[in-house]
C-alpha cells in the first residue's frame, strides 16, 4: 500500500517544522543565560548587578555572542577553588575589563580585554572569582587593585 502525500498532511508538517525551527532558534540563547543567578554586589560604594556563572558549562559560555552589557552590570565567574584561572575573548563581541578577586574579596588584578582576541588574560595570584564589566568601568569608577568586593552570596 502506498501513502498519499499529495498535500493533505502538509499543514501538519509545516506546523511541526515551524515548532522545531522556533525551538532551535530559542536554544541559541546561551546555556548561561538560561540558568545563571543574578544578584547585586558592591565595590567601594558602587552597586553592580551581576549575573553569576558557577558551573563549568556556564563559565565556558560567559558573555560570548552577546552584543551589549548594561551599564553597572557584569558577570561574576565563581570557581570551585582559588587558582590561576585564565580568560580569553573567543566569540566575545563586547570589549571588557576583568577583575580577578581573591577568596576574601580583594581585587588582585584588573585587565582590559579586546573583543574576539585569543590572548590569555591570567591573574598574578590565585583567584576564586573573576568579574567582567564593560571595558573601562573599573577605572571610570575609581576602583583599583586592593579594593574589596562585598555582597557575594555564593
Amino acid at each position: 500500500m502506498q501513502q498519499d502525500y499529495s498535500g493533505r498532511n502538509r499543514p501538519v508538517f509545516y506546523f511541526l517544522f515551524l515548532v522545531i525551527c522556533l525551538f532551535i532558534t530559542s536554544s541559541n540563547i546561551s546555556f548561561a543565560e538560561q540558568t545563571n543567578k543574578f544578584q547585586e554586589i558592591t565595590i567601594n560604594d558602587k552597586t553592580i548587578n551581576i549575573e553569576i556563572t558557577d558551573t563549568p558549562e556556564s563559565r565556558a559560555v560567559g558573555l560570548m555572542y552577546r552584543e551589549s552589557l548594561a551599564p553597572n552590570s557584569g558577570m561574576l565567574f565563581v570557581f570551585e577553588e582559588a587558582s590561576y584561572h585564565c580568560f580569553w575573548m573567543k566569540n566575545t563581541l563586547i570589549p571588557l575589563s576583568i577583575a580577578f578577586i581573591s577568596p576574601n574579596g580583594t581585587i588582585t588584578d584588573i585587565l582590559d580585554m579586546a573583543p574576539l582576541d585569543l590572548t590569555s588574560h591570567c591573574p598574578t595570584q590565585p583567584a576564586f572569582y573573576a568579574l567582567e564589566m564593560n571595558q573601562g568601568w573599573f577605572s571610570q569608577q575609581g576602583i583599583s587593585v586592593g579594593d574589596r568586593v562585598t555582597g557575594i552570596a555564593h
